[in-house]
């Protein structure tokens, strides 16, 4: 979030917790030098607000949207005009260039931007592109305050590429005192249904490839991903694995053991916020915030968690789980799991990546083209993987030190190895790794491509 930006919404963040909001928004929008739509339009982004800023009562209006906060809504939104300054010798701009769904259109009357609903993912990469701040995604905190202010049950599921985002001191026991503080009932990793999904994706590669010239495309992680092969790669989609990302996973095995939780999911991902909206997916996640987003709401609060003491857990996450936060992860995973249930497809088991748009395109144009020796596809729409992505705090460089230190240090190694995983899979119904294979008893890991 650009600075001018990110102070408004510590602003506004402290002000509905100090129940100031009306005044501080009127007195916003008061202000005669201020170009009030913009204004309007900023503020409801960052409030997580669908409204019609030409209401008569704006802060109403506002309040009442987020009372009654809807998951669907779209992400991303063009909040002013622009000059247009950053487009290069062939009249394109940063945005139009970046969007890998060509859903940034020029309108040739205006000669501005803007964003096609019908083409766009709301995959965010034109947020962080833009250099004028055009474009903003909307924040989802605000409509979550009063829940994590009452007794609702609300945990906080938190993605593997948090380690070390908060701070080198901040490990993962102090962050979850950090989400107590918050308001959150508790904090959950993410990697502990990664390792979930590791084994049902072993699964799958020993149901589909049989031989070398067979396809599997993991459908892990990134919506980015998934968004590229559902929009222009169609013709792929029968090779993509079933399985939800493990977002998905954590919503739905959190609310099938317990029915009346809210799950709020943290990453560093602008399209995690697309994803949890799909129709498929609809209640799975109730809400998502970015890591960038979570630093300003510490910081509006006054909670610093390098400076806390830890809230122990029991470990249950493995090495495989947490190393799902940067490229190579999914497939280093997949790839023992194979290699444990499976061993006379081992050797068969191949591997390719891809991070970053450009790769991931080229990666299943080969693919599309039968130009692959590899049999198993992994996609990260970041350069580096979820370390990488746009709304992280720290260099992706850093991140994946900190991820890959984190994953070795795990008390569980294989995700096969994991006590906790069993048990909560034998809550669920299943009882070993050939359940998988049983469409109804894996249904809660599954979508319909």
């Amino acid at each position: 979030m650009k600075a001018e930006y990110s102070n408004l919404f510590k602003t506004l963040v402290d002000a509905y917790y100090n129940n100031n909001f009306d005044n501080y928004v009127n007195e916003l929008i008061s202000d005669p030098a201020i170009n009030k739509e913009q204004l309007k339009n900023t503020i409801s982004s960052l409030c997580g607000a669908e409204i019609k800023t030409s209401d008569d009562d704006f802060v109403e209006s506002l309040k009442t949207a987020i009372k009654n906060y809807s998951q669907d809504h779209k992400i991303v939104h063009k909040i002013k005009t622009c000059s247009m300054e950053c487009a290069d010798e062939f009249g394109e701009p940063i945005c139009q260039k970046t969007c890998p769904f060509d859903a940034i259109i020029i309108d040739e009357a205006t000669r501005n931007t803007y964003i096609a609903a019908d083409r766009c993912t709301d995959c965010g990469l034109c947020v962080e592109a833009c250099p004028s701040g055009s474009i903003l995604d909307k924040v989802e905190f605000i409509p979550l305050i009063d829940l994590l202010k009452g007794n609702d049950m609300v945990i906080a599921a938190v993605a593997p590429a948090i380690v070390g985002q908060f701070g080198d001191n901040a490990n993962i026991d102090k962050l979850r005192t950090a989400f107590k503080k918050l308001g959150f009932t508790d904090m959950v990793e993410v990697a502990f249904f990664a390792d979930m999904l590791t084994l049902k994706e072993a699964c799958e590669f020993d149901e589909h490839v049989k031989t070398k010239d067979d396809l599997m495309i993991t459908s892990c992680c990134c919506p980015m991903w998934v968004g590229m092969l559902r929009k222009v790669y169609n013709d792929m989609v029968k090779h993509v694995s079933p399985s939800v990302s493990p977002m998905i996973a954590a919503g739905r095995v959190l609310k099938t053991l317990n029915q009346n939780c809210k799950v709020v999911f943290i990453g560093p991902c602008i399209a995690k916020k697309a994803e949890r909206k799909e129709k498929d997916l609809l209640g799975d996640i109730d809400f998502v915030l970015t890591f960038a987003e979570l630093k300003d709401i510490f910081e509006a609060l006054n909670i610093a968690p390098e400076k806390l003491q830890e809230d122990f857990s029991t470990e249950y996450a493995s090495r495989e789980g947490r190393l799902y936060a940067r490229t190579g992860g999914v497939s280093i995973s997949v790839s023992e799991a194979v290699a444990r249930l499976f061993p006379e497809k081992k050797d068969l088991f191949v591997s390719t990546q891809a991070n970053g748009v450009k790769e991931c395109k080229a990666l299943l144009d080969k693919a599309h083209n039968g130009m692959l020796e590899a049999n198993f596809l992994e996609g990260m729409g970041c350069i580096g993987g979820c370390v990488g992505g746009p709304k992280a705090i720290i260099p992706k460089e850093t991140g994946r030190e900190k991820v890959d230190a984190f994953a070795d240090s795990s008390t569980v190694k294989i995700s096969l190895d994991s006590k906790e995983m069993k048990r909560i899979l034998e809550k669920l119904g299943i009882n070993s790794a050939e359940d998988f294979k049983d469409k109804e008893k894996a249904k809660l890991f599954e979508r319909n491509f």
